[in-house]
């Protein structure tokens, strides 16, 4: 990385965009089938949606750091409208995209999702999108080979590595996973946003997410 990224109290300078719809730090992550949080290995990661991903198949997996003045400028935007008691403008970012993904064997309706880190040099965000969610399994995992569902669904949260510290956005690892995409902790359909420097939770949704033009979430 160019710059530094804090999570969960401790920098790191390398990444890893795996394939399997995780982000790791310092370390792959080869499992395809996901385990509960927090995981006893030591691994930081954040997992926008890991799950059975077969890439080979379809799909495409796109990244990329910037420091794009108007990209940041909407980061910005977005996180002082989500945090407003947060000073932060941020200054760089990386965004990892995964477009239309299908789950192997036979599955060939794809998801898409992204995920978006961001900091200002002190403080860190990560911004997760959904745009489309077909299948939460792979057939490795238990999933039915026709339908993508069932078995052990995709899971998307943050493990801290200290196996203590973790989060897990409702739905991971249930058939409700499916519908991340209406959900939501900034009342965007579909978008999860957190502060990941010193890991906070924030709100965590009471209310059905409102109908917005999805579009809009889109880096």
């Amino acid at each position: 990385l160019a710059v530094p990224f804090t999570f969960y109290g401790k920098e790191h300078q390398n990444l890893y965009v795996n394939n399997n719809g995780v982000i790791s730090f310092d370390a792959k992550v080869n499992q395809y089938t996901p385990n509960p949080f927090p995981l006893a290995d030591g691994r930081p990661f954040v997992t926008p949606y890991w799950a059975d991903v077969d890439n080979v198949r379809g799909g495409d997996v796109f990244y990329r750091e910037t420091t794009d003045p108007k990209l940041l400028a909407r980061i910005t935007q977005d996180i002082n409208q989500y945090f407003p008691t947060i000073p932060f403008a941020a200054t760089w970012a990386f965004v990892a995209t995964w477009d239309h993904v299908p789950s192997p064997p036979s599955f060939l309706q794809g998801n898409t999702f992204q995920a978006v880190l961001t900091t200002d040099t002190k403080k860190s965000f990560i911004i997760l999108n959904y745009w489309d969610i077909q299948w939460t399994t792979g057939e490795a995992s238990g999933g039915d080979a026709e339908t993508g569902l069932g078995g052990t669904p995709a899971h998307a949260g943050f493990n801290s590595g200290d196996e203590t510290n973790f989060y897990n956005i409702p739905g991971s690892q249930s058939d409700a996973i499916l519908n991340i995409t209406q959900t939501s902790n900034v009342h965007v359909p579909g978008r999860w946003v957190f502060q990941v420097d010193n890991f906070k939770v924030t709100g965590v949704p009471t209310r059905p997410p409102e109908v917005v033009d999805p579009n809009n979430c889109w880096l």
